[in-house]
């Protein structure tokens, strides 16, 4: 359905480059602008404004751009449930996931491998970055479903129960914290290393702290590092106190390597959902990938 022409324009537009274009298609730049220029004459319109070494998208670009990413989601929608109708088992299609850190580091791995020997022909592209970037993902149509916690959802967004979780506060066996209990006074003075801004670890912190009169910049704020992984090993070796997702740390917990402080009536739960574009909850594999997460997960009622 979408020509090779329109795959090219789709690569520049997403990248802004003809060379990144060239590169992630395999092709020379030359051919890269032969295929502009083909469809500028084609359409009769400037796609792109060149400005010394950068291109923009013209108005006429970005309209092209959307229809073709609902094109594109139409012929994937088609190739996968043509390929069901046929033969269940043999269902073919790519399904462009992302999801939050947490999600992806501990929860996904046993799913996918599961649903991969179940769909054995559809493939699976996994993109893992905090929350707010797999919504704008979505929004900017990189990937088909994502996997966040919301705590505040978009009309423009489709939102589905998946699971829910715990922060917990935790230090290093080896910190002076470990074995105490912190009243609220005693936690607003203590040294904290944070997740980044963006963070749903981060932002599930701050609106419990929030139910308790307490303000990021009340906090004694060490650090902040990008990536539950970072903050984790940076935890292990330091004496700062942290907050991670229960089910990160669950060997390091076991193994006594981390120590859960408790901090005086602060809990920290998060709900984590499914993320669709409005109008795309018919499209097959999404909804089917849902399913079989549900029942993986026994979240499914």
């Amino acid at each position: 359905m979408i020509s090779f022409s329109h795959r090219v324009f789709m690569e520049v537009a997403a990248n802004l480059s003809f060379s990144k274009a060239a590169q992630v298609l395999f092709v020379t730049q030359p051919a890269i602008s032969k295929h502009i220029k083909a469809m500028e004459d084609q359409y009769k319109v400037p796609l792109f404004e060149r400005k010394g070494n950068s291109i923009l998208l013209t108005a006429a670009g970005i309209k092209l751009n959307e229809y073709l990413l609902q094109a594109t989601e139409i012929e994937r929608k088609i190739e996968y449930d043509l390929s069901v109708l046929s033969n269940a088992t043999n269902a073919a299609g790519h399904l462009r996931l992302g999801a939050s850190t947490t999600i992806a580091l501990y929860i996904l791995p046993s799913i996918l491998s599961g649903f991969q020997r179940e769909y054995a022909s559809v493939g699976v592209g996994l993109l893992n970055r905090n929350s707010e970037y797999i919504l704008n993902a979505l929004l900017n149509h990189e990937v088909d479903l994502g996997i966040i916690e919301a705590d505040s959802k978009l009309t423009t967004v489709t939102y589905t129960p998946f699971m829910s979780d715990e922060v917990i506060p935790v230090c290093s066996a080896k910190s002076p914290l470990a074995g105490r209990s912190l009243s609220l006074k005693q936690f607003i003075k203590t040294p904290l290393a944070l997740r980044e801004r963006g963070s749903g670890t981060l932002n599930a912190l701050l609106k419990s702290l929030s139910a308790l009169n307490i303000k990021a910049v009340d906090l004694s704020i060490k650090i902040r590092l990008g990536g539950t992984e970072a903050l984790k090993n940076f935890l292990l070796a330091d004496h700062c106190l942290g907050f991670m997702p229960r089910p990160s740390i669950i060997r390091e917990l076991a193994e006594g390597d981390l120590v859960e402080v408790p901090v005086e009536g602060l809990k920290i739960t998060r709900d984590f959902y499914f993320i669709r574009r409005k109008g795309t909850e018919d499209y097959g594999l999404p909804a089917d990938f849902i399913s079989y997460a549900q029942l993986h997960n026994g979240t499914k009622s």
